[in-house]
């Protein structure tokens, strides 16, 4: 381990406590990944709970839809190659690994600055690269948001976002501007209402949608029926 990469570790392990080190196999590409995740998810919970916001730690769990977009973007690298690309939500760092690893100019932005911490470390360890990071709440996108944003990302990748009702008109405003004129939205999600709902209002708005489906396997049992839909949503 590196000085620089021991550092972030020892910062990592500073905000969320012990860690463990767990190998992810994308089911689709036949590449292996090796993430570092919170071991205590209880002590996260507490830390959580007086949080105006009401978000809760789902970002130090691996889901299905941060593994199908990552099989996603190996299937297609040239939509990412070379380009300026925003994650929103940067979780354990996933879909990050494989993004600066397919040449990415990426930047993740999160709620968690313990999940940016932990994206940085997992993504230097898979992609050999730490993404540019910035801590933002998107239902309320910051001035610094907006003139990063600049005249919109080519490609903007977001998986799991969408968990209450209270997020989808915040989201839509977001993306209007977030990606640019014809740019990519790739938003990964497995089938709750509110992505649905999401959908047929983006729909209303002008954005055509591309379906891909993911069945996995996942690596934890309990998400053995999970199916992952991956949109490609265009801004016309």
């Amino acid at each position: 381990m590196t000085d620089g990469l021991a550092a972030l570790y020892n910062d990592l392990v500073h905000h969320v406590g012990t860690c463990r080190e767990v190998t992810l196999g994308l089911p689709e590409s036949d590449v292996d990944l090796t993430l570092v995740q919170p071991v205590d998810f209880d002590a996260l919970l507490d830390t959580a709970a007086g949080d105006p916001e009401q978000n809760l730690p789902y970002w130090a769990e691996i889901w299905p839809s941060g593994i199908a977009l990552a099989d996603e973007l190996l299937a297609r690298p040239n939509l990412v190659s070379g380009q300026r690309v925003l994650e929103i939500g940067s979780g354990l760092g996933t879909t990050a690994s494989v993004a600066l690893r397919l040449g990415a100019r990426l930047t993740v932005a999160d709620y968690s600055s313990e999940s940016l911490l932990l994206c940085r470390y997992n993504a230097l360890v898979n992609g050999g690269r730490e993404p540019a990071t910035l801590q933002v709440n998107w239902r309320a996108p910051s001035a610094e948001l907006r003139a990063l944003a600049g005249p919109g990302f080519p490609v903007v990748l977001a998986a799991d976002v969408l968990y209450e009702s209270r997020d989808i008109e915040p989201l839509l405003d977001l993306v209007e501007w977030l990606v640019a004129p014809n740019g990519l939205l790739w938003l990964a999600e497995p089938g709750r209402n509110v992505a649905e709902r999401f959908i047929e209002q983006a729909t209303d708005r002008g954005w055509s949608d591309a379906l891909s489906f993911h069945a996995g396997p996942w690596p934890d049992p309990r998400d053995a029926n999970v199916a992952v839909t991956v949109h490609q949503m265009r801004r016309s």
